[in-house]
């Protein structure tokens, strides 16, 4: 019989994945897969149902017109650098396909999200991955002079998440300078994955697209702006002239989102400023760190609290994920899950409090009596 590839030889459940296997398995709180607990809002579920028999078939592959003029007017941009993707996984990986190749590297900060690696790779080029600073009482630091140094004659792109995930980290104006700074020096694509742009918590983090336009390409996605992960409507925003190149990938992979969603996400973008949902959002999500935050603190953690995304990250020198998910009842991502080439810090899990008030609250009642049982 012939044999499958390498590449879906070495392939493996994601973390992510496999944790929230195990939560429904074992019946624990997920705190692990970044989800939201509840319903998505009234108007995008209305747009839904407008939609639905009215909008049914193919779109183009660059997305439908309406969805691409809303996001475009949503971000600033021109409507046409718009290309709709089914998820932001999708947008990452036409951008793989499209701006590096065989011999190539791409710099990205570490602990890093786990799908940029595997793309990297299937595209033929190699991931490189730069530690963040990490210090138990101030928590995460990006260091512009350790990317600096990783450029080699080899590098092709900068991959960045800004607000970060796992850590919460928002970038300042400075170190958003430095790697524009460092692009232009080294005339480097910048890839910016903002999936997380309107999920912060303090002063609205600044876009790389807006300091480095006509290299940067942003990445955002439906699913976590308007609570419906399962959706899977992303977009990139190109720089100018470039979208239809995308395209050209772009339609070879999925050729086109589900097309009632999109007219519904283009239907709903506009009301969702109207209506202040994105402030309202990010005050519930303010309280639901606060409330994990608060208890995990109160069980022994060290928490690093997050500017932005709905995930924090904690060190606890006796816990585990593995431990948490069989003998506590709770579900999180371990720590080095996130890391590639360097040592993840002892001890360290992401927690996502995207869930409902009661599953915090009872995600800490079993780890107070987890804790109790092993003192």
């Amino acid at each position: 019989m012939p044999q499958l590839t390498a590449r879906a030889s070495a392939s493996q459940e994601s973390v992510f994945a496999r944790m929230s296997r195990l939560a429904a398995q074992r019946g624990a709180v997920n705190l692990g897969q970044g989800f939201p607990a509840g319903p998505p809002p009234a108007f995008l579920r209305a747009a839904a149902r407008h939609a639905v028999g009215r909008t049914d078939q193919y779109t183009p592959p660059a997305g439908l017109s309406a969805l691409r003029d809303a996001l475009g007017a949503d971000l600033g941009v021109d409507g046409a650098d718009i290309t709709v993707t089914c998820g932001a996984t999708e947008a990452l990986n036409v951008l793989a396909l499209s701006l590096y190749g065989p011999g190539d590297e791409v710099l990205m900060l570490e602990p890093v999200f786990d799908v940029y690696l595997p793309q990297a790779r299937l595209a033929g080029a190699t991931p490189v991955t730069v530690p963040m600073r990490f210090d138990p009482q101030a928590g995460w630091a990006f260091d512009p002079g350790a990317l600096a140094a990783a450029v080699t004659p080899r590098t092709r792109a900068l991959l960045l998440n800004t607000p970060y995930n796992p850590t919460g980290t928002v970038f300042t104006p400075d170190e958003l300078a430095s790697i524009v700074a460092l692009a232009r020096q080294h005339d480097l694509w910048i890839i910016s994955d903002e999936v997380y742009d309107e999920l912060y918590f303090g002063e609205r983090p600044v876009s790389l697209r807006t300091l480095a336009p006509e290299r940067t390409f942003t990445v955002g996605s439906a699913g976590k702006r308007l609570e419906v992960t399962g959706w899977r409507v992303g977009w990139i925003a190109a720089p100018p002239g470039l979208s239809g190149a995308l395209g050209g990938v772009r339609q070879v992979t999925s050729f086109c989102a589900p097309a009632p969603l999109q007219a519904a996400v283009a239907a709903a973008l506009p009301v969702a400023r109207q209506e202040g949902f994105y402030d309202a959002l990010r005050r519930e999500y303010a309280a639901r760190r606060d409330l994990l935050a608060g208890g995990l603190r109160a069980l022994g953690a060290a928490v690093f609290e997050p500017r932005g995304t709905y995930f924090l990250t904690a060190l606890h020198p006796d816990w585990t994920a593995e431990s948490l998910v069989e003998g506590a009842g709770v579900a999180v991502i371990p720590g080095e899950a996130f890391y590639a080439r360097h040592a993840a810090p002892a001890g360290l899990l992401r927690a996502a409090f995207c869930k409902s008030t009661d599953d915090i609250h009872l995600a800490l009642e079993r780890l107070e009596r987890h804790q109790r049982r092993r003192s």
